[in-house]
């Protein structure tokens, strides 16, 4: 049962950035035994929401109240102390750091004055049982851990703050399907003992399942608060962008004989890659499906030049090519580029400029000798922008400020820039709105379509339905299966993901053409 006094609660808050509006006049409110959904796209408001309500941002105006009481937070250990814990899409862990010392990092158990490192050990792992992580170890570093694994670990340190709101922002979005399973008995739990939940979420199915109610913003509004089932996903969709949806994803070419541009034979790279070959021809987008860590992302980052001791043969037009390193990868002879897969860790410079980021990757486009020209420096920075409609005030604000759909539209802008050939895509709408994920959907359609080879590895198997023309599912490391046209379904990428023979067409990976 929820209380009739809103345990947080907002009243004509408002927060501005270089003039940007990001909030403007919202009143919200949130209860206690309540998990409330928080929808928009990115850019609507809900990460500047849950700042201020965590204490890392103060509003510029209007108040907030906790339990009743007015407060202003200082910073998010005052926030903390009222029971309001936050974790945030971009993790707070320390990679250097082992799992416990991140758990306990703000107020770890002490002995004698000293850090009792048996009982900080015994924190540890009594969180991370509670959250079925018992394969972590309390003292691996944590740059050991998988993105997932990590993001469990963030979870288990929110856990040990005690929170009375708990708030989730995309902690779901980089987890395995069992790991999720085990937020949504976590955040089930927590509503039996009265805490309050903030899940923020652009996965509706989650939204759907999870929340009592949910609440819209768009353009730094507070558009509409509603209980679940009240409005259909469509009228979400609808109160989210302010317009009717588009169909979610551009048309697919008709098949056609395509130039072979990429071929892979025979790769391997120490357990994670077991003999791979596929080829793809310019203009075909190309899915890589299958369960999380089957070696999707190692093939992405050994055609980057990211991984040493990559074994077989990659040809690029023809030409044998092996780069040794993501400088060599973008060369004007292969032009390869890839998105990553953390575009806060390994996409972007968080405290440089927009402009800064986005030339990042092609510093020698720009310049005259060994100076950059300024005036095709500005050109190229307004053309990215102008090209991925990045909503912000001004190229010079730190990459930071802007919301996680700009940053991710950034990262693909400094990567465009290159004029790669070959593109590489490593989940890259993870996280981001609906309406963004439209904009990168055709982008990448744009792309197929001025001859481009994309390979895009997604966790969304809609995604590689509606994008893809084929998909090539990994297990253990090698292909197990090759989808193309009308077998490209849900069935065919669950069966063939989880290796069970004979359900799925199963074809030598090859060019459309062949």
């Amino acid at each position: 049962m929820t209380a009739d006094r809103p345990i947080v609660q907002l009243s004509g808050v408002s927060k501005h950035f270089s003039g940007t509006r990001a909030l403007e006049n919202v009143d919200f409110a949130c209860f206690s035994g309540a998990i409330h959904g928080i929808l928009g796209e990115n850019g609507a408001g809900k990460s500047t929401l849950i700042k201020i309500i965590s204490g890392v941002l103060q509003p510029d105006s209007g108040e907030l109240s906790v339990n009743g009481t007015r407060v202003s937070f200082a910073n998010p250990t005052h926030a903390v102390a009222s029971g309001i814990v936050c974790i945030f899409q971009e993790l707070s862990l320390v990679p250097d750091l082992s799992v416990s010392d991140n758990i306990s990092l703000a107020s770890p158990p002490r002995r004698f004055g000293l850090i009792d490192k048996r009982a900080q050990r015994r924190c540890a792992e009594e969180l991370l049982a509670r959250i079925k992580c018992e394969d972590v170890d309390p003292n691996a570093l944590v740059r050991e851990l998988s993105l997932s694994r990590r993001q469990m670990v963030e979870i288990a340190k929110a856990l040990g703050k005690d929170p009375k709101v708990l708030i989730l922002d995309e902690a779901t979005s980089a987890l395995t399907s069992r790991d999720v399973g085990t937020v949504y008995e976590l955040l089930a739990d927590l509503k039996a003992q009265n805490v309050s939940s903030l899940f923020i979420s652009h996965r509706m199915h989650e939204i759907e399942q999870l929340c009592d109610t949910l609440s819209v913003f768009r353009n730094g509004q507070h558009i509409e608060t509603f209980a679940k089932g009240a409005r259909t996903d469509r009228e979400i969709v609808r109160l989210m962008i302010g317009r009717e949806v588009d169909a979610q994803y551009p048309p697919k070419p008709a098949p056609k004989p395509r130039p072979e541009h990429l071929r892979i034979e025979n790769l391997a790279w120490e357990r994670q890659i077991k003999d791979v070959s596929l080829s793809i021809g310019k203009g075909e987008i190309v899915g890589l499906g299958g369960l999380d860590g089957q070696g999707q992302k190692e093939l992405l980052l050994g055609l980057f030049g990211v991984l040493r001791g990559m074994q077989g043969r990659v040809t690029i037009a023809g030409r044998p090519c092996t780069p040794g390193s993501p400088a060599e990868a973008k060369q004007a002879s292969l032009r390869i580029a890839l998105v990553p897969e953390d575009r806060k860790t390994e996409g972007l410079m968080l405290a440089m400029s927009i402009a800064d980021n986005l030339l990042a990757a092609s510093y020698a486009r720009v310049s005259d000798g060994i100076f950059i020209n300024a005036d095709k420096a500005r050109q190229a920075v307004e053309d990215g922008i102008a090209k991925l409609r990045i909503k912000t005030g001004s190229a010079d604000d730190p990459v930071a400020t802007l919301s996680g759909g700009n940053q991710q539209k950034v990262v693909i802008a400094k990567w465009l820039m290159t004029d790669p050939d070959v593109i590489l895509l490593n989940d890259p709408t993870r996280g981001i709105d609906v309406g963004t994920k439209q904009e990168i959907y055709r982008l990448m359609r744009d792309l197929a379509d001025q001859g481009k080879t994309i390979l895009l590895y997604s966790s969304d198997y809609a995604e590689l339905i509606g994008c893809c023309d084929r998909v090539m599912v990994m297990y253990d490391g090698g292909i197990v299966a090759s989808l193309s046209g009308d077998a490209i379904t849900e069935e065919a990428i669950v069966a063939a993901s989880l290796n069970v023979g004979g359900a799925v067409p199963h074809a030598v990976p090859g060019p459309s053409h062949a």
